[in-house]
C-alpha cells in the first residue's frame, strides 16, 4: 500500500466513524448519569428515515438533521420517563423500543426506498485541505465529520471540567449523595437521556444524509446501535476512549474492502461480519483485565501493568439501578 492509498484509507476511516461517534458519545453521556438506553439501534434507523424524509420533502439537509435529532430525543425521553419516573425496567423498555423503532422506520420509510434525495456536501477547509497527508485525512470532509471530531473534546470538557458534568457523574455514582448536595437525580438523568438521544438521532441522519445517502432496506446502519453500546464499555465511559474505539471499528470495516481484492476466495460476508466478533473479542479482553490473576501477572511487568490499567474501566455504580423514592 503506497502513501496515497494509505491517506485515502485513513480519510475513509475518519468519515465512516462519524455516525458511530455521535451515537457512542451520546450513550456515554446518558450512562454517566446512571441510565441505560438500549433503544439505540432502533433510534438510529428511525432517525435515519426521519432525517432523509424531512430533507427530501423540505429540500433542507438542516431540517433533516433537526428531525432526526428530535426523533432520537423523544425515544430517549420515553426510556427515561418510564425507567426513572415510573420505575419500569430500563433494559426491557429500551429493548422493546429498539424493535418498535426499527419496524416503524421500515414501515413508514417504505415509500422512500431507493428514492434519490439531498445529501451533505463536502466542505474542504481553506488552506488546511491542501496540506500533504493530513489535509485529505482531516480537512476534506463535510460538516458532519467535523462535528463528530469536535464533539469528543466538547463532551470531555462538559463531563470533566464543568459543574454540570460533576453533577452528572455524581448522580451516576451515588444518587443519594448528589441529592443531599441539592441535585435532583431524576432531572439530571432525564436531561442526559434527552441529550444522548439527540446525538443518537443525529447519528441516524449522518448515515442517510452523509455516509450512505438515501433510504432503503437494508440501510447499512443495522447493528450500529449495539456497536455503540459496546464502544461505551470499550472506552470505559470516557468520551475520548469511546472515540478511539469508534475509529478502530471504522478501520476494521474499511480494511475489509482491500482485503476482499487480496483474498478473492474468501466469501464477502466474512469481511462484512468480521468487525462485530472482533469487537466482542476486545470486550472479553477488557473483562479479563479486571481479574486478579491478570493483575498479578502484570505486576512484575511495567508495560503490561500500564496496558491493564489503560484498558480497565468500571461502570458508574448506579448504572441501571432504579432511583429510591427516599
Amino acid at each position: 500500500m503506497n502513501g496515497m492509498e494509505l491517506t485515502t484509507l485513513l480519510a475513509a476511516v475518519v468519515a465512516g466513524a462519524a455516525p458511530v461517534i455521535f451515537a457512542a458519545v451520546g450513550e456515554t453521556v446518558t450512562e454517566r448519569a446512571g441510565l441505560i438506553n438500549l433503544s439505540l439501534d432502533g433510534s438510529i434507523l428511525l432517525g435515519a428515515m426521519a432525517g432523509f424524509a424531512a430533507a427530501l420533502y423540505t429540500g433542507s439537509v438542516a431540517a433533516g438533521f433537526a428531525a432526526a435529532a428530535a426523533v432520537g430525543a423523544v425515544v430517549a425521553a420515553v426510556v427515561a420517563v418510564t425507567g426513572v419516573y415510573l420505575g419500569q425496567s430500563q433494559v426491557a423498555v429500551g429493548f422493546v423500543l429498539t424493535l418498535t423503532c426499527r419496524d416503524l422506520a421500515y414501515f413508514l420509510g417504505n415509500p422512500l426506498s431507493r428514492v434519490p434525495g439531498p445529501q451533505v456536501s463536502p466542505l474542504p477547509v481553506p488552506g488546511l485541505a491542501d496540506l500533504p497527508g493530513v489535509g485529505e485525512v482531516l480537512f476534506r470532509h463535510n460538516l458532519v465529520v467535523y462535528a463528530s471530531i469536535a464533539l469528543v473534546p466538547v463532551a470531555w470538557l462538559l463531563l470533566y471540567r464543568t459543574r454540570w458534568g460533576l453533577a452528572v457523574r455524581a448522580v451516576g455514582e451515588h444518587p443519594a449523595a448528589a441529592y443531599a448536595r441539592g441535585v435532583d437525580p431524576r432531572r439530571v438523568q432525564l436531561a442526559c437521556a434527552v441529550v444522548g438521544g439527540l446525538l443518537v438521532g443525529l447519528a441516524g441522519a449522518a448515515f442517510s444524509l452523509a455516509v450512505k445517502p438515501g433510504w432503503g432496506r437494508p440501510q447499512g446502519a443495522e447493528g450500529m446501535g449495539w456497536i455503540a453500546l459496546a464502544l461505551v464499555i470499550f472506552g470505559g465511559w470516557h468520551p475520548a476512549k469511546v472515540a478511539v474505539g469508534a475509529y478502530l471499528f471504522s478501520l476494521l470495516q474499511v480494511v475489509g474492502i482491500p482485503l476482499q481484492a487480496l483474498l478473492p476466495s474468501v466469501p464477502t460476508q466474512v469481511f462484512q461480519v468480521a468487525p462485530f466478533p472482533l469487537m466482542i473479542f476486545t470486550l472479553w479482553l477488557i473483562h479479563l483485565t479486571r481479574s486478579e490473576a491478570v493483575e498479578r501477572w502484570a505486576g512484575d511487568r511495567a508495560w503490561a501493568w500500564r496496558l491493564v490499567h489503560a484498558l480497565r474501566a468500571s461502570a458508574p455504580r448506579a448504572l441501571g439501578k432504579p432511583l429510591s423514592r427516599e
